[in-house]
């Protein structure tokens, strides 16, 4: 959740996740209204953290179930249908936003191949057998390429807060979102239940669905509080959702649950069906703590948002260079790596030609974020099924996914004249 503050604010996301609220949260707050932009994203999150903590609470067991159903087959189509959703990603093009896309996954590809070992496009580089990390490319494409773009243009500067820019929003608003929110918040839990998958699919997912749903579809990308919503309802309830194979099953949903099933196993927890016999005031304290943390989340946001949402009108001489020395030592940090400050540079260049050029960089981030899931997927399903691509028609869930992707990509974009 908080990493929608440096999106909505700054355009920078602080998670991966975060890259599709600076969709619309960077322009609503650009318009005047930064502290709606806040007030939104954290209400929309403490709403999927809630619907994603109800489903930990009753749900667990099924779902967990559910989720061991799908191969790895099941899994690539799904991200093949999540890359085909890059297509509506924003204001752009449906061309613009699939070749982001496809440039994203293509940077995904140097590095270790996932079945054979054997390292690929890496020129020779020691510090490229791994592939590019993503927190340096993440830094490098919003946040480098937003201070260049603010260096080389007049458009640093975010309007006057208008009068309704209050954090705190009324319950009218909600009772309009409240559609948006439950189909978002129940998109994110969904996904998040699927090991491997994450909070990237989920807040793309939910985005692309609302914008379909939408009555002003054409706002997307422009400042859209249905944007916003989706985005970070979708995105905080795959927390809860990626604890649900954890605590059922033992299977960590994401690299958060991987470091909480190593934690549990050192105080000699074994997480899986026999935890919920065996030791049922553990199971009750974590479902309770994602409740307590997402109150207590909401509560500090919300109390300092105010004072947050004046972080744009800081001066950029004094900004600049605060946020500059953040992102060397963020790149640095990440392994001790100067390897990797390169790499942030260049990909903030990359991203400020990019922006020039009207491409999408959420595309661009989601693409690159997803190719590797689709590959060692795919890779782990020919092994299984002895190198037969067979199982991606001749399984109902994989051969629905793929349909589906095949007829977004050849439907003809009609956003511009849906009307309400």
């Amino acid at each position: 959740s908080g990493g929608l503050i440096s999106a909505t604010l700054l355009r920078m996301p602080g998670t991966p996740a975060a890259v599709m609220t600076t969709l619309d949260g960077y322009p609503m707050a650009r318009a005047g209204q930064p502290g709606r932009a806040l007030g939104l994203g954290i209400g929309a999150s403490l709403f999927g953290g809630v619907i994603s903590w109800f489903a930990l609470w009753q749900l667990a067991e099924p779902m967990a179930d559910w989720s061991t159903k799908l191969g790895p087959f099941d899994i690539f189509s799904l991200v093949v249908l999540a890359l085909a959703l890059l297509a509506g990603v924003g204001e752009s093009t449906r061309s613009r936003g699939l070749l982001a896309g496809s440039l994203g996954v293509l940077v995904a590809m140097p590095g270790m191949h996932p079945a054979t070992g054997e390292l690929r496009w890496t020129l020779g580089i020691t510090s490229m057998n791994e592939g590019f990390r993503l927190i340096p490319v993440l830094i490098g494409m919003f946040a480098i390429g937003k201070i260049l773009d603010d260096l080389t243009s007049d458009e640093g500067k975010m309007e006057t807060a208008s009068g309704d820019d209050s954090p705190f929003i009324p319950l009218s608003t909600w009772r309009h979102q409240i559609g948006n929110l439950l189909r978002s918040s129940g998109i994110g839990t969904l996904i998040g239940v699927l090991p491997g998958v994450g909070a990237n699919i989920g807040s793309l997912a939910a985005y692309a669905t609302a914008k379909q749903a939408s009555n002003q579809p054409e706002k997307f990308g422009k400042g859209s509080e249905q944007g916003i919503v989706a985005s970070e309802s979708a995105n905080n309830a795959t927390v809860g959702g990626a604890l649900i194979p954890l605590i059922a099953l033992g299977v960590p949903g994401s690299v958060i649950g991987a470091v909480l099933l190593g934690a549990l196993i050192v105080h000699g927890l074994q997480p899986g069906p026999l935890l919920f016999r065996q030791n049922p005031q553990a199971v009750h304290a974590i479902i309770g703590t994602v409740l307590v943390a997402n109150v207590i989340m909401f509560a500090l946001m919300l109390g300092g948002a105010r004072w947050i949402a004046r972080l744009p009108s800081v001066p950029k001489k004094i900004l600049v260079p605060i946020v500059t020395g953040c992102c060397i030592w963020g790149a640095y940090a990440l392994n001790g790596l100067w390897f990797d400050v390169g790499v942030m540079l260049v990909f903030g260049v990359a991203g400020w030609r990019m922006e020039k050029a009207k491409l999408p960089l959420a595309a661009f981030v989601i693409g690159f974020v997803l190719a590797p899931v689709a590959e060692e997927n795919l890779c782990a399903g020919l092994m299984a099924s002895g190198g037969s691509y067979a199982p991606l028609v001749t399984k109902p869930i994989s051969l629905g996914l793929l349909l589906v992707a095949t007829v977004l990509l050849l439907r003809k974009k009609n956003v511009s004249t849906k009307t309400a």
